[in-house]
C-alpha cells in the first residue's frame, strides 16, 4: 500500500518540477514534507514519472492510494489534495515577484495569463470541473449551468461578507485566506496591485463563471462601495491589463454580489454580451469635448460614458450616478430610500477600447413591494424555477449563471416531453416554462428539437430577467434623464 503512495508522490514531485517550476535542489525537502503529513519515516525511490499537463488524475490516484493505505478517510480527499497541492507550489512571494517580472519584461496581460494558467496547474482553479459546466448562446445572452457552485439564496448573506466563524479570516475574500488550510486554501495564490494608489490584490476564481474570471480584492476589509474614486479604480486596472474587463457589484443585497463585507470587483479575459452591444441613442457631454454618453440597446437599464480623457469619464460618470441616487418616481416604483435604508444603486464596469474607456453604469434598485417581495426589479417569481439568486454584475452584463439543479430538472422535462407525458409532480414550479417549451417544439417528439427548444427557452426567460431588472421600461424615460442631466442629444 505504501509502495503506492511512494510512486504517487514522485509523480506529483516529478509534475511539480514539469508545471509549477518546483526547483529541483527543493526536491527531497518537498516530498519530506509531504510524507511529515502521515508521519511516514522510510522511502523507497520508485522513478515513477509524467508526461500529465493537469493535475487532476495524479491528485485522484495518490488521495485514493492515502485511502487505501488507511492514512485518510474518503471525506478526507478534498483537503489532502489542497494541503499536498499548496506543499508543491510556488510561495506567495515568489508568485508576486515572477509576476511582477513578467510585467515588467513583456506586459500586464502577459504576466496574468502566466498567473492563470498557474492556478489552473496547481489546482486552485478547478479548470476540469469548469469545462463539464453546459455552456451556449441563447439569444442575446450566454447561458451556463454551474455544477460546481451550490444554489445561493440568501441576500442578508451578502451583508456580513460571508464572514466565517472564529472571525479568522474576517471573510471569505480577505487577504488572509491565501494559504489558510481552515477552508482549505493552500493552493490560493495572489498578485499585488494598485489602484488609485492603494493597495489591493488579484484573485482567480477557483469555479470562474467564464475566461479567466477573477476578484480585485482591497487589502483592508472595508464594505462594498461605488464612490467618485471607484471609476479611476476600474480605468487604473484596464491600463494595467487592457485585455480585461473590470465591474463593480451594486453595493446592496438583492442587487449586489454575494460578499457585500469587503470591497471587491470582477473581472477578467471575455467579452462580454452587453460590452458589444449597439447603440440607440448618443449623446454630448458639453463640458467635455469628444466624450459622449449612450443608451446601451440592451434589456436592461444602462448607459455607457466613452472617452479617451480618463478625468471626463470619471465626471460624467459620477454625475450619472449621482442623478440616479437622487431619482425618485413612485409611479414606476422607484424609491431611493426609505425607512428601510438605500434601495438604488449603480453598477459601473469598465472596458478599454481603440474609442477609450468605456464605462458602462448599470442602474440598479432593490426595492420590494407585496407583490414583489424578493425585488420589484429582480426575476420575477414565474422565473423562480430557472433562476431566483440575484442579477449581480456578471448577469446584468449577458452571462447568467443558473443552479446545476437545471441539468436534472430540465433532463427530466425533456423525457416527459420525448415520451408525451405531462409534467412530472416535482416539477411543477416549470409549468409556465413547460408550456413554453411545448409551444417550440410544436408537437415533435425529437430528442434534438426538444433540446434546442429549452436552450432557446432558457435565453429567452434571461432576456425577460434582464427586462425585470431594468428600472426604465420605457426608453423615454431614460432619454429624459439623460436630459435632465445636462447631457445633448445628437442627431
Amino acid at each position: 500500500m505504501t509502495e503506492n503512495i511512494y510512486s504517487a508522490v514522485d509523480q506529483l514531485i516529478d509534475y511539480a518540477r514539469k508545471n509549477l517550476e518546483l526547483d529541483p535542489r527543493n526536491e527531497d525537502f518537498t516530498r519530506n514534507r509531504i510524507f511529515s503529513i502521515f508521519g511516514l519515516d522510510g522511502y523507497r525511490p520508485t522513478g515513477a514519472h509524467t508526461n500529465a499537463s493537469a493535475p487532476d488524475q495524479l491528485i485522484a490516484d495518490f488521495t485514493q492510494a492515502c485511502v487505501v493505505a488507511g492514512h485518510i478517510s474518503e471525506e478526507e480527499r478534498d483537503g489532502l489534495a489542497d494541503q499536498v497541492m499548496g506543499i508543491l507550489s510556488l510561495s506567495p512571494a515568489q508568485i508576486a515577484d515572477r509576476h511582477t517580472r513578467i510585467g515588467q519584461d513583456k506586459d500586464g496581460m502577459q504576466a496574468m495569463s502566466w498567473f492563470y494558467d498557474y492556478c489552473v496547474a496547481n489546482h486552485y482553479v478547478k479548470r476540469a470541473m469548469l469545462d463539464k459546466n453546459p455552456r451556449f448562446n441563447s439569444g442575446q445572452v450566454i447561458v451556463t449551468i454551474n455544477l460546481a457552485k451550490p444554489e445561493f439564496r440568501d441576500p442578508k448573506k451578502a451583508m456580513t461578507g460571508n464572514s466565517v466563524a472564529g472571525g479568522y479570516p474576517q471573510c471569505t475574500i480577505c487577504h488572509e485566506n491565501e494559504g489558510f488550510a481552515g477552508r482549505q486554501k493552500s493552493t490560493l495564490r495572489t498578485v499585488p496591485i494598485t489602484l488609485d494608489g492603494q493597495p489591493w490584490f488579484w484573485q482567480f476564481s477557483p469555479y470562474g463563471y467564464f475566461d479567466q474570471h477573477g476578484i480585485a480584492v482591497n487589502m483592508d476589509h472595508t464594505p462594498m462601495h461605488v464612490d467618485d474614486r471607484t471609476y479611476y479604480r476600474l480605468m487604473d486596472f484596464v491600463d494595467q491589463f487592457p485585455g480585461y474587463f473590470i465591474g463593480c457589484n451594486a453595493a446592496l443585497p438583492r442587487i449586489g454580489g454575494s460578499v457585500l463585507g469587503h470591497d471587491h470587483y470582477q473581472g477578467g479575459g471575455e467579452t462580454l454580451p452587453m460590452h458589444t452591444a449597439g447603440t440607440r441613442v448618443t449623446y454630448r457631454v458639453p463640458q467635455y469635448e469628444g466624450a459622449i454618453v449612450e443608451i446601451v440597446d440592451w434589456p436592461n437599464t444602462v448607459v455607457r460614458v466613452i472617452s479617451k480623457d480618463r478625468h471626463a469619464v470619471a465626471d460624467v460618470s459620477a454625475q450619472i450616478a449621482t442623478a440616479w441616487l437622487d431619482f425618485c418616481d413612485p409611479e414606476i416604483g422607484i424609491i431611493p430610500r426609505d425607512e428601510n435604508g438605500w434601495h438604488s444603486a449603480v453598477s459601473p464596469t469598465c472596458v478599454l477600447t481603440e474609442r477609450g474607456y468605456e464605462m458602462s453604469i448599470i442602474f440598479r434598485s432593490n426595492i420590494t413591494s407585496e407583490e414583489y417581495p424578493a425585488g420589484v426589479f429582480h426575476a420575477h417569481p414565474q422565473f423562480f424555477a430557472i433562476k431566483q439568486e440575484s442579477i449581480g454584475l456578471i448577469e446584468a452584463q449577458g452571462l447568467f449563471i443558473l443552479p446545476a439543479r437545471l441539468e436534472r430538472q430540465l433532463g427530466q422535462l425533456a423525457d416527459a416531453i420525448e415520451q408525451g407525458k405531462p409534467l412530472p409532480a416535482e416539477l411543477a414550479e416549470f409549468d409556465f416554462v413547460n408550456e413554453e417549451i411545448h409551444k417550440l417544439v410544436d408537437g415533435s417528439r425529437d430528442r434534438r428539437v426538444i433540446d434546442q427548444a429549452i436552450r432557446d427557452e432558457l435565453g429567452s426567460v434571461c432576456e425577460r430577467i434582464l427586462e425585470n431588472t431594468a428600472v426604465f421600461k420605457e426608453q423615454w424615460r431614460t432619454e429624459k434623464f439623460l436630459t435632465d442631466c445636462g447631457f445633448v442629444r445628437s442627431e
